[in-house]
C-alpha cells in the first residue's frame, strides 16, 4: 500500500474560493477509482479563521492499494488537467506501515499531517509499533482515518489523520492542518478497511 501527496503553495492573496469550488465540482470524480482506498481533497487558507496555517495550500492526500492504480491516476487526463490548472507538482510517496479507515471517513471536515525525520540507525520495527499504538490512540480520540507510513530516501515518516470536527488545538510547528472539502471513499466491506 502507498500513501501519496502533492501540495501546491498558492500566493498569499490567492482566492481560495477557487480551490473550494474546484473540489466541489470535481471531488466526486474519484469516488470509485479502482485501487484507491481514499482521496482526501485538502486545502488550507491562511486568511481563513477555521484552522491555523502559514500558506494557502491545495494538497490532496491519497491512499493507494498498489502502485498500478497510482500510476493509472498519474497518467490520467484528470491529473493532466490538474497540472494545467496548478503546475507540475513534486509527488511525495510513502510505504504504508498501518492504515485504518472508518466507513465514516467520508464525513471528515479536517485533517492533520506530520512529517517526522527518522533518526539514523532507528529500530524501524519498534518505530512501526509505536506508530501503530499512536494511531490507535488517535482513533480513540476521534480520528476517522489514520495512515502511518515511511520513506527511506529522505528517511521520514508521515502521520496522517482525518477528523470529523475542526481540531485547531492540534496545531504544532511540525504539523500541517487542513480543511477537507471531500473524501473519495469507494464502497468496501469492513474487513477491507484495516491493514
Amino acid at each position: 500500500m502507498l500513501a501519496m501527496q502533492y501540495s501546491f503553495v498558492l500566493p498569499a492573496d490567492y482566492d481560495m474560493a477557487i480551490v473550494r469550488q474546484r473540489i466541489a465540482d470535481k471531488g466526486h470524480l474519484l469516488d470509485h477509482f479502482p485501487g484507491l482506498r481514499f482521496k482526501a481533497y485538502l486545502s488550507a487558507d491562511r486568511r481563513g479563521a477555521r484552522l491555523p496555517t502559514r500558506d494557502n495550500l491545495y494538497a490532496p492526500f491519497y491512499l493507494w492499494n498498489h502502485s498500478d492504480s497510482m500510476n493509472a491516476f498519474l497518467g490520467s487526463s484528470g491529473f493532466a488537467g490538474l497540472t494545467q490548472a496548478f503546475g507540475w507538482p513534486t509527488v511525495q510517496m510513502w510505504s504504508v506501515w498501518h492504515a485504518d479507515v472508518s466507513p465514516e471517513a467520508a464525513q471528515a471536515i479536517s485533517a492533520s499531517r506530520d512529517i517526522v525525520a527518522i533518526p539514523p540507525y532507528a529500530d524501524l520495527d519498534e518505530l512501526r509499533e509505536q506508530e501503530r499504538l499512536l494511531a490507535q490512540k488517535d482513533i480513540a480520540d476521534g480520528a476517522l482515518a489514520t495512515v502511518s507510513a515511511f520513506e527511506p530516501t529522505q528517511w521520514n515518516l508521515i502521520r496522517f489523520r482525518l477528523w470529523g470536527e475542526l481540531r485547531a488545538e492540534l496545531a504544532r510547528d511540525h504539523r500541517q492542518l487542513y480543511d477537507v472539502g471531500h473524501v473519495s471513499l469507494p464502497q468496501r466491506t469492513p474487513a477491507e478497511l484495516t491493514l
